[in-house]
């Protein structure tokens, strides 16, 4: 489901005049997509890998730093309703997703202040 990924990104946006790039420079990926035929989708649309290889464990490396979206899903999992849908109607849902939205950013408020 890789190539197909890849091949849905919309034009990226830089800001700069001119044609837009229709992909990014870059592929960061996890240790579950090293694989040969992944690195040469990337290379065959122009994108350099920059994929995590399995068996190393150095801290130097790839893995070193966590993920965005890991952390962000992770405090969003800490509100115990929204891993698990309990609510039948997607307005009531949306709206815990947006309450703890706002307590993770005024957690992060707090930190930084």
């Amino acid at each position: 489901m890789m190539a197909p990924t890849l091949d849905a990104i919309p034009p990226v946006r830089s800001g700069r005049r001119g044609r837009p790039r229709l992909r990014p420079d870059q592929l960061h990926a996890d240790k579950a997509y090293d694989a040969r035929v992944r690195r040469q989708e990337c290379r065959a649309r122009g994108i350099t890998p920059r994929i995590a290889r399995r068996g190393i464990e150095r801290s130097d490396k790839l893995g070193r730093h966590r993920w965005v979206v890991e952390r962000s899903h992770a405090w969003f999992n800490r509100a115990r309703r929204l891993p698990v849908r309990y609510e039948r109607r997607a307005d009531i849902y949306e709206a815990f997703t947006f309450l703890q939205a706002s307590l993770i950013t005024l957690r992060q408020i707090q930190r930084f202040c």
